[in-house]
């Protein structure tokens, strides 16, 4: 970089150009006048070679210039547009190859944390803080600081350690990232946006960090405000959406006006027209519709119908109440929770249900709101259309590339943490049919009722389930282990691991051994890797436990896993069959699907 000749400055202010102090501003040794055009320049001014051009859409190159606008405190990278900034841009770096146009103001303080170590209260509204918004949040991470307060402070550390190392305010990396493109923007004031990265007619961007990538750009779209927030890489957030205090995940999609308060969406969520407050949403939850509301809630894999809402106020104590939708779970249209309550695996909710059901042991469930009592229907939802549907299209729709995968997700269907439920509800069945009458025709469980038809068709089809597990072992789990191992499990939203494996880590947390975040991380994805042997030894515990002998005869569960998944295979294309019966699908959807059955 060098200063302007006298000459270079003639010619700059005969182009309409000002500079407070021509010396303090810096050009490429290439610079020619020619390309700055009524530019006013304030306090110390960068300006990178603007020989080349810019691509400003896909097929479309533009001459890069600086034009029509105030700096100051700028600089700006090689081989850029800057154009008709109405306002003025300030204490700013560009990076190379960025197109910024028609905007209002862009501004950073030097003291700005661009909305890293937010601090929200989810699930529990009224409660403390219970997650630190940062960079590099993981669906993991979030679940760790909300159950085990340790990692909160882990997080606020590892905030602290990256901040100090930020000398005198100046960046490692340029406010805005290079190849971005900022148009149509009205104001930015402490923003930081990665490489790649879209901003196109947001009205207004507040302390935040906007991640981006070549191979996962960002895009934020018209009319957009996010306020206290971080965006991830791959994220999209568009058509008026407005982010409060929230975290927006890995490829996740919020559009079409919906509004976050206090929330946090990671992996492949997608949120249109709706609103969330104090929701902890993780990997694929859905929730497409207006009058639809996310609060107080943990959901994960999850499909919001229509007009869904949760009440987390009980009465006049505040909102106070949360609930837990587990995996795979979905709320049928204008269905209606009052927490607390906590949904199994897979179960549908329909109606309006309030009386707080702790159903989590009864996975595959249908809960019923009968005026104001709820009906129970145990295990129906393995059999049908929706839940095949549903396991396969996941690993489908990951839309994040390999380079930009940091939550993990685990897509094993049905796994060790959904069966170890189904035994739990075997049992829960099996003993209410001997604690009760001979002639009980109706059961109670949590103050939910039971049909004795229900109930016993529970009983199989959670055996159904706990043989499809095996069937999915044999089939794919190439792990070599004897060992039997049949302790709980735990969903991390995502990451699915022996409990004794996280008692471990969080004993480690508390006793400081594990000192950074990129060391839990680390640990994470181990116990990630280890699942196939993990699951091994839980596949050989129900073998070993479950038949009619200690010693694993594997030809014959091998035997009754295959029978099980053909029986399985039928129950879904007879759930297809009805569908079509009822003219919802034509013939040809009906075949199509049957042939994608196998």
């Amino acid at each position: 970089m060098r200063e302007l000749t006298v000459n270079e400055i003639a010619q700059l202010e005969e182009r309409g150009c000002w500079a407070d102090d021509w010396t303090d501003i810096l050009v490429d040794e290439a610079f020619v006048p020619s390309q700055m055009t009524n530019v006013l320049l304030y306090g110390h001014v960068e300006i990178g070679g603007l020989g080349g051009s810019v691509e400003v859409e896909e097929g479309f190159r533009r001459r890069c210039c600086v034009r029509n606008a105030t700096l100051r405190n700028v600089i700006i990278g090689d081989d850029c547009l800057v154009e008709n900034v109405r306002g003025y841009i300030s204490n700013t770096q560009i990076g190379d190859r960025c197109y910024v146009s028609n905007i209002g103001i862009i501004t950073n303080q030097e003291d700005s944390t661009f909305g890293n170590g937010t601090e929200i209260s989810v699930l529990n509204e009224g409660g403390d803080a219970n997650i630190i918004i940062c960079e590099g949040l993981t669906a993991q991470l979030a679940w760790l600081m909300v159950n085990f307060p340790k990692t909160k402070e882990l997080a606020k550390l590892s905030i602290q350690n990256s901040q100090s190392s930020t000398a005198n305010g100046q960046l490692s990396t340029p406010h805005i990232g290079a190849g971005s493109r900022v148009v149509g923007v009205k104001e930015m004031n402490n923003v930081r946006i990665g490489e790649g990265c879209e901003v196109q007619g947001s009205c207004k961007l507040t302390n935040c960090t906007i991640l981006s990538t070549d191979d996962a750009g960002t895009l934020i779209g018209s009319d957009v405000i996010i306020e206290d927030s971080i965006v991830a890489a791959g994220a999209s957030v568009i058509d008026g959406a407005k982010v409060y205090c929230s975290f927006v995940g890995e490829s996740v999609h919020i559009g079409k006006g919906f509004s976050s308060e206090a929330s946090v969406f990671f992996a492949n969520s997608y949120m249109d027209n709706g609103e969330s407050c104090a929701a902890f949403c993780g990997p694929f939850a859905t929730s497409h519709h207006k009058s639809t509301l996310l609060i107080g809630g943990a959901f994960s894999f999850y499909n919001a119908g229509s007009g869904t809402n949760q009440s987390n106020h009980a009465y006049k104590m505040g909102p106070i109440h949360w609930g837990t939708l587990d995996r795979g779970s979905k709320t049928a249209s204008g269905s209606h929770i009052l927490w607390p309550a906590h949904i199994g695996s897979f179960s549908m909710v329909m109606g309006k249900v309030q009386n707080h059901p702790q159903v989590q042991k009864l996975p595959f469930s249908y809960v019923i709101a009968e005026g104001r009592e709820t009906a129970l229907v145990p295990g129906i939802n393995i059999r049908t259309v929706g839940t095949w549907r549903d396991v396969g299209k996941w690993p489908k729709r990951d839309k994040r590339p390999l380079s930009s995968r940091n939550d993990i997700i685990n897509f094993a269907f049905p796994n060790p943490y959904i069966v170890q439920s189904v035994l739990d509800g075997k049992t829960i069945l099996e003993d209410l049919l001997k604690k009760n009458p001979e002639n009980t025709e109706v059961f109670t469980y949590h103050g939910c009722k039971m049909k004795r038809a229900s109930l016993l068709k529970g009983i199989q089809y959670y055996d159904l389930v706990l043989k499809l597990f095996l069937y999915r072992c044999f089939q794919n789990n190439t792990a070599d282990t004897e060992e039997s191992n049949g302790g709980r499990w735990v969903d991390m939203m995502g990451l699915l691991a022996p409990k004794s494996e996280l008692d471990g880590v969080v004993r480690d947390l508390e006793n400081g051994v594990i000192s950074t975040v990129d060391d839990l991380k680390e640990i994470l994805s181990q116990i990630h890797r280890d699942y196939n042997q993990n699951e091994q030894a839980y596949a050989n515990f129900i073998m070993q436990n479950c038949g009619d002998s200690l010693f694993i005869d594997r030809d014959h569960w091998m035997q009754e896993a295959e029978e099980a998944y053909s029986l399985w295979l039928k129950m879904v294309k007879d759930d297809a069959e009805k569908e079509y019966q009822m003219g919802d699908v034509d013939a040809e959807q009906l075949r199509d699907f049957l042939e994608s059955i196998q």
